[in-house]
């Protein structure tokens, strides 16, 4: 380029170590900025955008500027049915399969057509170039089949034919180096939201050794829905699909909120633990989670009932023992997740919570540890639970005790950037 090639090897060398190193989409962006106002390109505005394989967002844009730095927005899916997305220069390229777009934003430009440029031209910019990197089939992770870059200027004669050869040369290595970062990040995201956040960690983290486990002292969970059974059979199953989310989401909510991890979802039902740390909070931080589910679950249920939709209760078992925590399977098919006698307790317990009509049941033991919280308990009596060996006896949450939460806000984008 312009007699230039040993600067170009450097710049693209540089471009592709950062991709090696970086774990975050911003040192790339900032890489490929930074090479392309060395070689003299008159940027003022970047981005770079993609769909993303996430289970509540459906597409990542990085938006760069001189004055404002690097800023990334995360997008709910459904969100590319907006105005702004429908009428995009990017939305135009993919609807019309185009590697490159090319805009003068002169006197000759046809305003109205899209919204974006409109606004970008308002604002002193004289070019914009639009470039699509698509990905070979057998190298994406769900819809994340390409980048789609665009780079803006706001200086009087635009973009030079030189200035558009330097960013072919260059973006295609900042694709690629985005591209490494992306699929880091989402083969994180899976494993977290599959495994939970801590099981998820450790696998990404080399942790898949079949029979590797560790012994794990910790709060015990276990909780599933009054009557499902019932439900599932008289419901269509869009709205049994649709019942399972809402409380589900209401549930490991409140879990995650009180540093609870998730461990498996068995139909209804949800096995979560709170592993035992120093300062021996487990036990209230579980403790505290039951309390709080509680009148979130009567919150869900006023939701529900404003909408017309059936409601249900949730039954909580809360236990704590010793457990094996790890993976466990066939050679070819592992489950990291925990097992013991503990883990069949806190199932029995949770089942004699519905026997005798209470939605929080805590055993002896857990009641024995979080003995400073012994003022919030109630006694249920002893009682015999199936495959335990002497009778035991169980608690509850004094309803004194149950405060109302804050009504929690949602502050997600919902515009993308192109």
């Amino acid at each position: 380029t312009d007699g230039t090639m040993g600067q170009d090897i450097e710049e693209l060398q540089r471009l592709i170590a950062v991709g090696l190193q970086a774990g975050r989409e911003e040192p790339v962006l900032d890489a490929l900025t930074s090479s392309l106002r060395r070689f003299g390109v008159p940027l003022r505005r970047v981005v770079a955008a993609s769909d993303v394989l996430h289970p509540l967002f459906g597409a990542r844009g990085i938006l760069w500027t001189p004055e404002g730095g690097i800023t990334i927005e995360d997008f709910k899916r459904g969100s590319d049915d907006t105005e702004d997305w429908l009428r995009s220069p990017f939305q135009f390229m993919i609807q019309n399969d185009l590697k490159e777009l090319r805009l003068r934003l002169d006197d000759t430009f046809e305003t109205g057509r899209f919204p974006l440029l409109d606004r970008l031209r308002g604002k002193g910019a004289t070019d914009y170039f639009a470039l699509m990197t698509r990905f070979g089939p057998n190298s994406t992770l769900g819809e994340l089949d390409g980048l789609i870059w665009s780079f803006a200027t706001h200086a009087a004669e635009g973009f030079t034919e030189h200035h558009l050869d330097l960013i072919r040369l260059l973006q295609p290595a900042a694709s690629l180096a985005l591209k490494t970062v992306n699929a880091n990040a989402t083969g994180r995201t899976l494993m977290a939201t599959y495994l939970g956040q801590d099981a998820g960690l450790r696998v990404v983290s080399g942790a898949i050794d079949r029979g590797a486990t560790e012994s794990v002292t910790a709060a015990l969970w276990f909780s599933d829905l009054e009557n499902f059974t019932r439900l599932a059979d008289s419901l269509p199953q869009d709205q049994v699909i649709a019942l399972l989310n809402d409380y589900a989401d209401c549930i490991v909510t409140v879990i995650h909120e009180h540093r609870g991890q998730v461990l498996k979802f068995m139909g209804d039902g949800i096995l979560a633990m709170f592993p035992f740390s120093n300062d021996g909070s487990a036990c209230l931080s579980a403790l505290d989670a039951a309390a709080a589910l509680q009148p979130a679950i009567a919150r869900l249920n006023r939701k529900r009932r404003e909408k017309e939709l059936p409601t249900t209760q949730v039954f909580l078992g809360l236990h704590v023992g010793e457990v094996l925590y790890g993976n466990i399977g066939s050679r070819d098919r592992l489950d990291f997740t925990v097992v013991g006698p503990a883990v069949n307790e806190v199932a029995r317990i949770e089942q004699m919570s519905r026997s005798i009509g209470q939605n929080v049941a805590v055993s002896e033991e857990f009641t024995d540890i979080a003995d400073g919280e012994r003022s919030r308990l109630i006694s249920l009596g002893r009682f015999m639970l199936k495959g335990v060996g002497r009778p035991q006896e169980l608690f509850t949450l004094d309803p004194a005790t149950i405060a109302e939460p804050a009504e929690p806000q949602d502050a997600t984008a919902d515009a993308l950037v192109t």
